[in-house]
């Protein structure tokens, strides 16, 4: 059995889609505003700050920080079960937007705000790579 079977994947549309196509290369991209130059996260149709509607898709550094976290230690479904206890986390990208994310590779004591991550993928199914994080190692420049 697939150990990702039963869980909740994303369904991607046509504002997502080369987000997601994105991560199955293993690159995390943003999207930034034409107009204004703002950098967002999660895709959208239009700019969060000024309502353009011109947005161009850039690949991030994939460093950022922990922001906030909390531990999971109760299964959602039987299909995370195995996966418990596990971080789920805010991270402050380097380029400014927030993501949710799971950290991976550590503890769940060990994580901490203002904790330096770098992105990772973990393929779930043929068609969906999912970003998560880890604890980042060294300085990421």
């Amino acid at each position: 059995m697939n150990k990702h079977e039963g869980k909740f994947l994303p369904s991607p549309d046509p504002v997502t889609l080369p987000y997601w196509e994105a991560c199955k290369r293993r690159e995390l991209l943003l999207q930034e505003c034409s107009g204004c130059g703002a950098v967002q996260f999660y895709p959208r149709t239009i700019c969060v700050s000024c309502s353009a509607v011109e947005l161009n898709w850039v690949q991030a550094s994939g460093f950022g920080t922990v922001v906030s976290w909390t531990v999971a230690r109760l299964p959602v479904s039987p299909a995370y079960a195995d996966d418990v206890p596990y971080v789920i986390a805010l991270i402050e990208l380097d380029e400014g937007p927030v993501m949710m994310a799971q950290i991976i590779g550590c503890e769940p004591e060990s994580v901490q705000t203002g904790m330096p991550v770098d992105v990772c993928f973990e393929d779930w199914t043929d068609d969906i790579t999912m970003p998560n994080f880890r604890a980042r190692t060294n300085s990421g420049a």
